[in-house]
């Protein structure tokens, strides 16, 4: 299955003064799941330029209900939905065994940080991104 699942811990300050997870945290569990699939799993593939550069552009959260502190963590399931010359779009879903909390896009750009430009995506890149690449209804 091309979908990434990375249980992310969370921190009793994440809650707000409404007794539920603030927006804000969010983004800290996205990027959590992001750099665990792209630099971990990258790594570990062979597919290390990932790390020395790629950069946000764009990210869109659906808040589906809210969340309240788990002990446990809560699970992101991660996924590539598209892949372009220089950039490319992951998905995501925030949930646990019973709920699917939010929805969130982010999409990523090769960036060459000398340079301080957008980049190409490499043949090997590519590849590494297409395993996880799924056709997701939005």
């Amino acid at each position: 299955m091309p979908r990434h699942r990375v249980r992310v811990p969370m921190r009793w300050g994440d809650m707000d003064a409404f007794q539920h997870v603030n927006n804000v945290a969010y983004l800290g569990y996205l990027e959590e799941a992001r750099v665990d699939m792209l630099f971990v799993l990258g790594e570990e593939s062979g597919v290390a330029a990932l790390r020395d550069g790629v950069v946000v552009a764009r990210h869109e959260i659906d808040y589906v209900a809210p969340l309240v502190w788990h002990p446990r963590g809560i699970d992101i399931d991660v996924w590539v939905e598209r892949v372009g010359g220089a950039s490319f779009e992951l998905a995501y879903v925030v949930q646990d065994d019973e709920r699917v909390y939010a929805r969130a896009r982010s999409t990523m750009v090769a960036f060459d940080l000398g340079a301080g430009r957008a980049r190409r995506l490499t043949t090997e890149e590519r590849a590494f991104l297409e395993r996880f690449a799924e056709d997701a209804p939005r």
